[in-house]
């Protein structure tokens, strides 16, 4: 299966990129780097030629250039290449929100269907963070089934796609989620039982068609990929703690 490269060195060599035209989850912790990978993913596909979209629904876009230019990262030069394009919909969901206060309403339930019209038809590669705000009221049959409407979708238009959920949506959802994905990273951090040190911690949970590691990389943030997987530890599952 052709790979497409995360733009993060240390774990494109453990699984060889993404699977072209699939799905991938990112869940994890505040703090732990959720959008800078999928900022850096974003980056890289646009390096690589792929028309990419970057859809925001916590974060206005330039919010997300300040984050990115934090990393020596031009965000602003691939916008007027034409090979970004940020989608906000932090704002549409202010709107409706305060539409729902005047009127003295509760608040609509989720709905997907929005995100899949926003993206344009010319989409390659396509980040969306994150879907938490468009969880709202769903049961765990409702999320299923609009969830696996979105990946079905994407993967019918061929487009290579992260989806990042936030932690109180991931703690609700996460394990309705794996299931429709292709592949699922989780990061966390953790005090390191041998070192006594705190640390950040990568886990590969899934990737088809993909030899995967047992081990939980380490990584840190900064410098100029934003992301640095330091090591490989075999550290027991419960021992975790995320």
């Amino acid at each position: 299966m052709e790979r497409l490269k995360i733009g993060i060195n240390g774990l494109d060599d453990t699984i060889g990129g993404f699977p072209m035209g699939r799905s991938v989850l990112i869940t994890g912790e505040p703090g732990c780097g959720k959008t800078i990978f999928g900022l850096r993913f974003a980056i890289s596909s646009c390096m690589e030629g792929y028309n990419t979209v970057y859809i925001t629904a916590e974060e206005d876009a330039n919010d997300l250039h300040i984050q990115a230019n934090s990393f020596g990262w031009n965000t602003q030069e691939l916008e007027e290449k034409g090979l970004l394009n940020f989608i906000e919909l932090t704002g549409i969901r202010a709107r409706i929100t305060e539409a729902e206060l005047s009127m003295d309403m509760d608040p609509m339930k989720g709905n997907f269907t929005k995100i899949i019209h926003d993206i344009p038809p010319e989409a390659e590669v396509v980040v969306i963070d994150s879907l938490g705000g468009y969880t709202a009221k769903l049961t765990a049959y409702e999320f299923r089934n609009q969830f696996d409407l979105l990946v079905y979708e994407l993967k019918q238009r061929g487009i290579t796609s992260v989806i990042i959920l936030d932690s109180a949506t991931s703690k609700e959802f996460n394990e309705l989620a794996l299931f429709s994905v292709y592949g699922a990273i989780k990061l966390g951090r953790r005090e390191n039982p041998y070192t006594g040190r705190r640390e950040r911690i990568m886990d590969i949970v899934k990737m088809r068609s993909t030899k995967t590691p047992l081990q939980f990389l380490t990584y840190e943030i900064g410098g100029e990929e934003g992301i640095t997987i330091t090591e490989g530890e075999e550290i027991p599952q419960e021992d975790m703690g995320i």
